[in-house]
C-alpha cells in the first residue's frame, strides 16, 4: 500500500495545476549585504579576511541580532540570516491558507531540492540523504535502527552527546546488549584518541559511536582513521556530527563513513528543526527507521522522513541558509571562527596562568569555533551567571565529572568587539574576583 508520502509525491508530478508560491535565493537586504561583503573580500585568503571587521560587518547586515546580549553560545542553536527565516515564514503563511494543497501538493516535495543541495555539499549521492530534524533524531535512528543481540558490544565514549548515551542505555535495560564507555583526554593527540577507542573492541564489538566533534571541548576526532579499523573488523561507526556541518570544510569521502547524522540550525544557520542523515547506500535496507515505513522502502533512503504530518517551510528554508554558507565560503568561515575562538582565548592565557584552555589551538584540523576554558579559583557556574546577569553575556556553563569550564561558541555575526568585551570581563574577574 502506497505511503503518504508516495502519493503526494505522484500527485504532484502529475498534471494537475496546483497554486505556486515563488521562492527568491535571497531578500534584498541579504543579497546587497553579500555583495558588498564580496566586494571587500577581492582575492585575499581566508585568513587574511578573517580579521577584516569590514568584510564580516557586511555579513552580519544579514541578521536581526540581538545586540543588547552577547550571544556567545551558538553551538546549542544559532540566530538564521533574516532572509532565511522570512522564506520560512512566508512558506507557513502559504501553508495555511489551503494546508491539504499547499503544504503536502506544493510545498513538500521541493524536499528534494533540499536532498540534492544537502547532498551535494556532503558529497554523497542525494539517494543517501534524509532530511530530519535534528541530529538527535537522525542520530537516534542509527542507535535503534542497528540489529543488536543480547551480548553483543558498542563503544562509545564518554564524551559522547547525553541523549545519545540515554538512547544507548535504553538498548542496554531492553535488549541486553553491554556499552563500553572510554575517556580520553582534553586537550589530546589523534593518537590517544584512536588507542584509547581502539583498546575497548572486543571480538563481540558490533558498533562504536563518536562525535565527529565534541560538544564540550570542541576537539575534532579522528573519524577516517577509526572508520578505516570499524571496517576492517566488520563493525559500524556511527558518526555524530552534530557540531560538526558547515562548521569546517570535510566532505563524506573526507571521512569514508557509514553513517552521519547531523544538525542544521547550528552552524549552517538553518531554522530551528532541521537536519540530515547520512546512510551509505548499501548500508540502508539493513538500518531500520525510527517510525515505520512500508517494506517496499526498504532501500529507500526516504524511509527515514516517514514521520508523520510536519511543517515543509522548516525544512525547505535549508536551501536558502545552503545558499548564503555558500556565498560566505566554507574556508572563509571556518577561518573566521577559528580567529574569533584564538582571538579571545589567547588573551586569557596572556592575561593569567590560572587559565586553561582545553581546546587545541595550534592545529586548525583539531578544532574549530568552540572553545572551553578554565580558571582556577574561579566556578565556572557563578561566572558564566555573572558574565549573564551582570554583563549580559551568554556563555555555556559546564560541570562535567572529568573537567569544568565555560564553552564559548561565537558564529559569523559575532564582532569582534563582543568577543574582545567578553576577554575583558574574565580578565577583570581573574583580576578582581565577581561579585
Amino acid at each position: 500500500m502506497p505511503s503518504r508520502r508516495s502519493f503526494l509525491m505522484s500527485a504532484a508530478a502529475s498534471a494537475i495545476v496546483v497554486p505556486r508560491v515563488p521562492v527568491p535565493p535571497f531578500a534584498e537586504g541579504a543579497g546587497r549585504a553579500l555583495r558588498a561583503a564580496a566586494g571587500v573580500a577581492d582575492d585575499r585568503p581566508p585568513e587574511a579576511l578573517a580579521e577584516d571587521e569590514t568584510y564580516w560587518g557586511e555579513i552580519q547586515r544579514a541578521f536581526d541580532a540581538d545586540r543588547t546580549m552577547i550571544n556567545l553560545n551558538n553551538g546549542g542553536v544559532s540566530p538564521t540570516p533574516t532572509h532565511v527565516l522570512e522564506a520560512m515564514i512566508r512558506d507557513l503563511r502559504f501553508t495555511n491558507e489551503l494546508p491539504v494543497e499547499h503544504m503536502w501538493r506544493v510545498l513538500e516535495p521541493r524536499v528534494e531540492s533540499v536532498r540534492r543541495e544537502l547532498a551535494r555539499e556532503f558529497g554523497c549521492d542525494p539517494e543517501e540523504m534524509a532530511v530530519v530534524r535534528n541530529a538527535s533524531e537522525a542520530n537516534e535512528t542509527m542507535i535503534l535502527g542497528l540489529d543488536l543481540r543480547r551480548g553483543d558490544e558498542v563503544v562509545v565514549t564518554t564524551q559522547n552527546y547525553p541523549r545519545m548515551l540515554t538512547a544507548w542505555e535504553q538498548r542496554v535495560r531492553r535488549d541486553g546488549i553491554t556499552l563500553r564507555s572510554v575517556r580520553f583526554d582534553v586537550p589530546s593527540t589523534d593518537d590517544h584518541v584512536f588507542e584509547r577507542v581502539t583498546a575497548a573492541v572486543t571480538p563481540r564489538t558490533r558498533a562504536i559511536e563518536l562525535p565527529h566533534i565534541t560538544n564540550l571541548t570542541g576537539q575534532v576526532l579522528p573519524i577516517r582513521r577509526l572508520q578505516a579499523f570499524a571496517r576492517q573488523r566488520g563493525i559500524a561507526l556511527l558518526v555524530d556530527g552534530a557540531h560538526a556541518f558547515a562548521h569546517f570544510p570535510f566532505t563524506r569521502d573526507a571521512l569514508d563513513c557509514d553513517y552521519y547524522g547531523t544538525s542544521l540550525h547550528k552552524w549552517l544557520l538553518a531554522p530551528i528543526g532541521t537536519g540530515f542523515l547520512y546512510v551509505r547506500r548499501d548500508r540502508i535496507a539493513s538500518l531500520w527507521p525510527l517510525m515505520a515505513a512500508p517494506k517496499a522502502m526498504d532501500a529507500d533512503v526516504r524511509k527515514y522522513e516517514e514521520i508523520g504530518t510536519h511543517p515543509a517551510a522548516n525544512h525547505n528554508a535549508v536551501a536558502a541558509a545552503l545558499a548564503f554558507h555558500r556565498a560566505i565560503g566554507a574556508e572563509r568561515k571556518a577561518a573566521r571562527l577559528r580567529w574569533l575562538r584564538d582571538r579571545w582565548a589567547r588573551a586569557l592565557l596572556a592575561e593569567s596562568d590560572r587559565v586553561k584552555v582545553l581546546t587545541p589551538l595550534d592545529d586548525p584540523t583539531r578544532a574549530g569555533a568552540i572553545g572551553f576554558f578554565a580558571v582556577e579559583g574561579l566556578d565556572p557556574g557563578k561566572l558564566g551567571g555573572w558574565l549573564l546577569a551582570k554583563h549580559h553575556v551568554v556563555t555555556t556553563p559546564i560541570v562535567f565529572p572529568e573537567f569544568s569550564g565555560i564553552r564559548i561558541t561565537p558564529n559569523v555575526y559575532t564582532t569582534r568587539d563582543e568577543v574582545d568585551r567578553f576577554a575583558e570581563l574574565v580578565a577583570s574577574a581573574i583580576r578582581k574576583g565577581i561579585a
